[in-house]
């Protein structure tokens, strides 16, 4: 449930974009069909670029992979100029919701407090300040009145909210975002959208698999178009914006 328990630091290479990804190709362990095909994505820091395609396209391959938690059969993934965990505080993964245990015995502030986890070194206790940064973005994704409610009693908006409130409380750089408005409500919706805005304006980089055709231009920067685990050229009219794949 909490794949970021290892404490590893290294800095960021100077002027290296946020991620660059050559011709990846990823497989699920256990099977030989190939989920990713030669795939490509260069993202500046700052940029927030939508990764669009049907269900089963490779958008979440591609984010877990980014997110160290599939293995590359080959190709690279460079994060600030380093490889996948070189700093894992720095990349915060947030799946769907249909991914996690919600029968899982913890509340909604714990939960948002375990993004603190990959800040601490083993067996060290969360300090004080962990627990004021918690609650400063659980009120801030208006969940402070819940704060202290089991996860299983949330809603289907609620849940997403609080997700998106332990990647904001790991302080990542790079934010990596599944799906995170499919099947929320107007408000989480709202929120969300208003959450993501902000986030540009503070250079944190966001990467999004969405379903969402209709603010692709508003929202992102730029978009990476897949299809059965490869890239493809962006529809006929459709939004494409600054060039984000087929590198050099």
């Amino acid at each position: 449930m909490f794949p970021y328990s290892r404490r590893v630091h290294q800095d960021a290479v100077p002027s290296a974009p946020a991620l660059e990804v050559r011709d990846l190709t990823v497989a699920y362990p256990g099977t030989r069909r190939l989920a990713l095909k030669g795939v490509n994505l260069c993202v500046p820091v700052g940029a927030q670029v939508a990764l669009v395609g049907h269900n089963g396209a490779g958008k979440s391959t591609l984010l877990k992979a980014v997110a160290g938690l599939l293995p590359a059969r080959s190709g690279s993934i460079v994060i600030y100029g380093n490889p996948p965990g070189a700093c894992h505080h720095r990349v915060a993964y947030l799946p769907q919701r249909g991914e996690i245990d919600w029968r899982f015995p913890i509340t909604l502030r714990k939960l948002v407090l375990t993004g603190r986890y990959v800040h601490l070194g083993w067996f060290k206790r969360p300090t004080r300040k962990d627990w004021l940064f918690a609650d400063e973005v659980i009120d801030r994704l208006g969940l402070s009145a819940l704060r202290e409610r089991q996860i299983s009693q949330l809603s289907g908006g609620q849940q997403q909210r609080a997700l998106l409130a332990r990647a904001l409380a790991q302080e990542a750089e790079l934010l990596l975002l599944d799906e995170p408005l499919n099947a929320v409500d107007a408000e989480t919706r709202h929120l969300m959208i208003e959450l993501l805005g902000l986030l540009r304006h503070e250079q944190k980089t966001v990467i999004t698999a969405t379903h969402d055709l209709g603010r692709l231009e508003s929202d992102f920067d730029g978009a990476l178009y897949l299809a059965e685990g490869r890239e493809i050229a962006p529809p006929p009219g459709a939004f494409s914006g600054m060039k984000v794949g087929a590198l050099a």
